[in-house]
């Protein structure tokens, strides 16, 4: 029986969402318009089950470039209705329309004079009728074995809050960056906006040595740095090449005498760079392909600025 209900729900709410599809109308469009061109904030209210949702549907809101709100309708009557201004646009969500703290807020927002934009399951509420915008979001039965939790009907209306947030984000043109840009702390915040120079390894913590430096010196350099490898410059300072742990064990197989030769005749020429103003994730990329370590970082005129090693990523949490 468990099982047989468990399906069951799952089977009720997926044809709620499905259901959602021929609400999406004029009215929907009308609700886009409404939203593009508030000059103020979307407020979302609601009670119980649903303001919960509402919550969601705010933050998503939000979090997507349109700014937004949350506002408890048991409280907006107790003063929280100073945070609504006639710039603004509300959202109000009640399945019957006929909650009675949502219909309390009705003939004050009127008032002031904020367009009301409906989530509903009933078309003929006192809600419906007063508002600027319906978006219909009933449903044929609920998941509740008793009838009486919202289930399908909360499921429908954070459904139906996401499609209005996705045709905001295109409406918009919202993008990837400016995601990023409200979610600096995220994991896609730093792929997006984190740079190769904020991570690498810079002035002393990488080693630069000559190319007339011998690889036992070299590999000094590179242990008192903690790196994996060290990058080559020749006289004038210009970086001509990069020695690493790969290059020390393939040339040890066949030269005795590595330890006391010129790093230059061993090192890597050319090896793959990046610039200072790349993105690290960029960077993770190249590495994975390249199937490398460390890779050396130029600037805008190709000088040797810093080193970014693929721990220096595992640390930022890139990997």
């Amino acid at each position: 029986m468990t099982l047989k209900r468990a399906k069951e729900v799952i089977r009720i709410e997926a044809q709620a969402i499905q259901d959602l599809v021929r609400h999406i109308d004029g009215h929907f469009l009308k609700a886009v318009d409404l939203i593009c061109k508030c000059r103020g904030r979307v407020v979302v209210t609601g009670m119980g089950k649903t303001g919960i949702i509402g919550r969601k549907i705010a933050a998503t809101l939000s979090s997507t470039g349109t700014p937004s709100l949350w506002m408890h309708s048991a409280e907006a009557v107790h003063g929280d209705l100073g945070q609504v201004t006639r710039q603004d646009i509300l959202i109000v969500i009640s399945s019957s329309g006929e909650t009675e703290e949502t219909k309390r807020l009705l003939p004050i927002i009127k008032k002031i004079g904020v367009k009301i934009i409906a989530m509903t399951g009933s078309a003929k509420s006192d809600l419906a009728r007063h508002s600027d915008v319906v978006l219909d979001v009933s449903v044929k039965k609920e998941g509740c074995p008793l009838g009486l939790a919202p289930m399908a009907s909360a499921t429908a209306t954070l459904v139906m809050g996401d499609a209005l947030a996705a045709c905001l984000i295109d409406r918009k043109g919202f993008k990837k960056e400016d995601f990023a840009f409200y979610h600096p702390a995220g994991s896609l915040g730093r792929k997006l906006l984190l740079k190769v120079e904020d991570i690498m390894r810079k002035g002393s913590h990488y080693p630069r040595v000559k190319e007339q430096a011998i690889v036992k010196d070299v590999l000094l350099a590179i242990t008192q740095a903690r790196c994996g490898s060290a990058c080559i410059i020749n006289k004038r300072g210009k970086f001509v090449g990069i020695f690493t742990d790969g290059d020390l064990r393939r040339h040890l197989e066949t030269d005795t005498n590595l330890l006391s030769r010129k790093v230059k005749d061993v090192m890597t020429q050319h090896p793959t760079t990046i610039s200072k103003d790349k993105l690290a994730v960029e960077a993770l990329r190249i590495l994975q392909d390249r199937r490398i370590d460390e890779l050396p970082v130029l600037d805008t005129r190709s000088r040797l600025v810093g080193l970014l090693d693929v721990q220096d990523l595992l640390k930022a949490g890139l990997v």
